[in-house]
């Protein structure tokens, strides 16, 4: 396969945060996890999933084992068996209370049950495809992972992405699934929303006019040619590291991964 420029909402999110979210930024995470992610101690730190990663993937293959088995979410036994597909016996008492609680809510509110699902993602199939994409005379790839596509009545499509924890949805995401969805699906009308399993929070349906995904193609080429060129430069000069992804010190140290190994880091770490 010929190598390409890549990008993704995630990386696209790790230059810059949603609104709002500013203090939470901090472009040190994004160099160790893209830049010195071949590293021993780094590749062993993005081995190791966060709690809420932990959980969101978890709830993510909870409700692929209802979809595999949907009969389970007409058995009064139903929730209890998905738990112990999940092994949630071996999680922490607050993973487990958290899961049972995500699958309790989908149980009894099945949301995408007798929908027209096209795709429904387990959540650890790995890297997806990329969707090749040309900006002019720019070749880029787009990798995207996506929860779950269904048709509606009307014959359109509806992206939809779970969360879960307390976190605000993205607009953004949803232009990337939705510009994604025109090379999927050529033709076709899309939606895409958010669902939140926890609060069982919908979204509003999110639309996006050609112009405007016309807009976030150009960003996203914008943003894979950013990203190659931090990434050739700390190639070519590792020592400039803190210059290339400079650390933001203090509130983003909170829910950092990187915090054992960063110098900035402003939390104490115990041994």
């Amino acid at each position: 396969m010929v190598w390409r420029p890549y990008v993704s909402f995630n990386i696209w999110s790790q230059f810059a945060s949603s609104v709002g979210q500013e203090y939470w930024h901090c472009d040190m995470k994004r160099g160790f996890s893209r830049a010195r992610k071949k590293e021993s101690l780094v590749k062993a730190l993005l081995e190791q999933d966060t709690i809420p990663q932990h959980i969101g993937l978890q709830a993510q293959k909870g409700i692929y084992e209802f979809h595999q088995n949907i009969q389970l979410l007409n058995q009064s036994n139903g929730v209890q068996i998905v738990a112990e597909k999940l092994k949630l016996d071996q999680e922490t008492v607050e993973v487990k209370q958290r899961i049972i609680k995500i699958l309790t809510n989908y149980y009894q509110e099945p949301i995408i049950s007798g929908k027209n699902i096209l795709k429904l993602s387990r959540g650890d199939e790995g890297i997806p495809e990329p969707i090749l994409i040309q900006q002019g005379n720019y070749f880029f790839n787009l990798f995207i992972a996506i929860d779950c596509i269904f048709t509606e009545s009307d014959g359109k499509l509806h992206i939809l992405d779970f969360k879960t924890g307390t976190s605000n949805f993205d607009r953004r995401q949803a232009f990337v699934y939705l510009l994604a969805a025109t090379y999927m699906f050529p033709g076709k009308k899309a939606v895409a929303s958010f669902y939140n399993l926890e609060t069982k929070k919908w979204s509003e349906p999110i639309t996006a006019t050609d112009t405007q995904l016309k807009a976030i193609q150009a960003k996203l080429a914008q943003i894979a040619q950013e990203h190659q060129k931090e990434l050739r430069r700390y190639k070519q000069n590792p020592s400039t590291f803190a210059e290339i992804f400079p650390a933001n010190p203090g509130i983003p140290c909170q829910n950092c991964q990187f915090t054992s190994i960063c110098q900035f880091n402003l939390l104490e770490v115990s041994a």
